[in-house]
């Protein structure tokens, strides 16, 4: 909880405003049944109209500013509270920002989505109960008590029989329904996998007919929170039963004593008509406090689930002196051994000892599951090894300033993204300050301008969402240029030309030797056409290193390149190449 609390900043004054605000409408409302005691005592059954005016003056006076004071407090509390929500949302996105991709893997993508935005918004509800009617509440509670206790200690007893009564089954229904509740905001987490899944791939939904099932699958889950919500509601539900019988219970008995008390002259009927309003206000501070327990155990689930990514950090962290210049684009690795999972014993790559100068042009090839993309992403240090050491410049990628590193290894993915806006914005990912000649100038570099010049817009073509808008090819292409307009040192293309036609690939890869001679090119593909010109070929099985040669070496020496070979090229050729 005090994690989430710091997150308060510039917004303590309104909560603490807020608080004293309520403190004061309690008090306001607490003497109002008070001054009418007195009204009825001295003023009605005296017939003295002079105190009727003069208390009624003040009561309207004490009305007022208990109005005031509880529109203000109202006020603040809305403001702390969607401060809090907005502070949390921003301290959780920027923490996200420095994960690592192992630190998202932990998470899952809908959970971090989920908590962001359901359990932010119930711990936003829950921090504006507790500073309103939390603190409204137990002051009520205290302060009524207290004014029973004045008017008779007798009748005040009855009072602490309901209150232990309700504080018991509060307190058992609290204990049960956090349990739930924990599990509750974890099937959230897979509704919203659901739902996102569903939504990203609704073009191999349709296409394989799969509405049903996806359908099912969602009420599945949607059923699973539907269940879990009726079994906690259930319990809640025992509250109201629970607080009418205190309520009735305490009616019944000030009314019992309260008649023996007058007729007996120890009681007046000021005092028993004061006692009936100090109870109903008594009891009444017990209902909502009850209703606050109610809110606060479902938000302490989202407390510790937010907790969990703010107290998050990430696995790769700068060196306290980074190195900040990276001198040229040779690659080392030193007997590499990496796993995804640290100490799992099943490794990714194994026994990794490579060695590439810069400037080289190297080809990647191997079956799936064979470590490419795994062997890349140790470059750029997306993430760390287990034992050995990846060197970029003849430094361990682990001296560098990240920011560095990463401004001078781009990395096109086979599936990479492009964002919502013009294309010239996409490209300008790469780098901000790019002219849009230096923008035409990659697009040609990656043959991205063939299918530009035909848009309507040109450059000013707006790109939808994901880049829905585009084909698989152009997409790939545009991330290309982007990662051009980098102008790296080192530039890995994971399978980033399989939805090119062969003749653009060529056009492609020649534009490289051409245009950035002197950057490092690391081609991971799965045609042999696509690597068969690098200056050597690297062939991966199994996360090992089976032949690291040249095409023409690797037919003579090794079996795996030799067969994918004439399984290419002898048994057809690529899909749009004649063998």
């Amino acid at each position: 909880m005090r994690t989430v609390l710091q997150q308060l900043g510039r917004y303590r004054r309104q909560t603490l405003l807020c608080i004293g605000l309520t403190a004061m409408e309690v008090v306001m409302e607490i003497l109002l049944p008070f001054i009418t005691a007195i009204i009825i005592d001295d003023g009605l059954e005296a017939a003295n109209l002079p105190v009727v005016y003069r208390y009624g003056i003040v009561m309207v006076v004490m009305a007022a500013l208990s109005l005031t004071f509880g529109a203000l407090a109202g006020k603040f509390a809305a403001s702390a509270s969607s401060g809090l929500a907005a502070n949390l949302r921003e301290a959780i996105y920027n923490n996200i920002q420095t994960f690592s991709f192992s630190n998202i893997d932990k998470f899952s993508v809908p959970g971090l989505v989920t908590r962001m935005t359901t359990d932010i918004t119930n711990v936003q509800n829950a921090f504006m109960m507790v500073i309103r009617v939390a603190v409204r509440s137990p002051l009520t509670l205290i302060f009524s008590y207290a004014m029973c206790l004045i008017i008779s200690p007798k009748l005040s007893l009855t009072f602490l029989i309901a209150v232990v009564f309700l504080l018991v089954v509060i307190g058992a229904i609290m204990v049960v329904t956090m349990k739930i509740f924990n599990q509750v905001f974890r099937k959230y987490d897979d509704l919203n996998a659901s739902v996102q899944e569903n939504i990203s791939a609704i073009r191999v939904v349709k296409a394989f007919v799969r509405e049903d099932y996806e359908n099912e699958k969602f009420s599945n889950a949607s059923r699973g929170l539907y269940k879990m919500f009726v079994h906690a509601e259930g319990l809640l539900a025992f509250n109201n039963p629970a607080m009418m019988v205190a309520v009735y219970f305490c009616i019944i008995m000030i009314s019992w004593l309260g008649a023996h008390f007058i007729v007996g002259g120890s009681m007046s009927a000021g005092d028993l008509t004061s006692l009936f309003s100090y109870v109903m206000s008594l009891l009444m501070s017990l209902m909502m406090l009850s209703m606050v327990v109610v809110m606060i155990s479902m938000s302490m689930a989202s407390v510790r689930r937010i907790q969990e990514v703010l107290l998050e950090t990430p696995d790769l962290k700068d060196p306290e002196q980074p190195v900040t210049e990276l001198t040229d684009g040779s690659i080392d690795f030193d007997h590499v051994n990496f796993s995804y999972k640290h100490g799992s014993g099943k490794n990714a790559l194994s026994d990794i000892d490579l060695h590439i100068r810069s400037g080289e042009t190297i080809g990647v090839i191997g079956g799936t599951g064979s470590g490419k993309s795994s062997l890349v992403n140790l470059i750029c240090r997306l993430y760390d090894v287990d034992q050995g050491a990846v060197k970029v410049g003849g430094v361990d990628v682990r001296r560098y300033d990240m920011e560095v590193l990463r401004n001078q290894v781009s990395v096109v993915l086979q599936k990479n993204t492009l964002f919502s806006g013009s294309i010239l914005d996409n490209l300008r990912w790469g780098n901000p300050n790019a002219t849009k000649e230096e923008c035409i100038a990659a697009c040609q570099a990656a043959c991205a301008d063939e299918f530009i010049d035909r848009l309507p817009d040109g450059y000013e073509t707006r790109i939808e969402r994901g880049g829905n808008n585009v084909s698989g090819g152009q997409k790939q292409r545009l991330c290309i240029a982007r990662a051009l307009l980098k102008k790296p040192k080192i530039l890995i293309l994971d399978d980033s030309t399989s939805a090119v036609d062969t003749a653009t690939d060529a056009k492609i890869r020649a534009a490289f030797a051409r245009e950035i001679p002197g950057t490092t090119k690391i081609i991971i593909a799965q045609r042999i056409s696509s690597v068969q010109q690098a200056d050597r070929i690297l062939v991966l099985d199994n996360g090992r290193i089976n032949g690291f040669d040249t095409h023409e070496n690797l037919l003579k020496t090794n079996a795996i390149y030799r067969e994918i070979y004439e399984s290419q090229v002898k048994g057809g050729g690529d899909f749009d190449q004649p063998a």
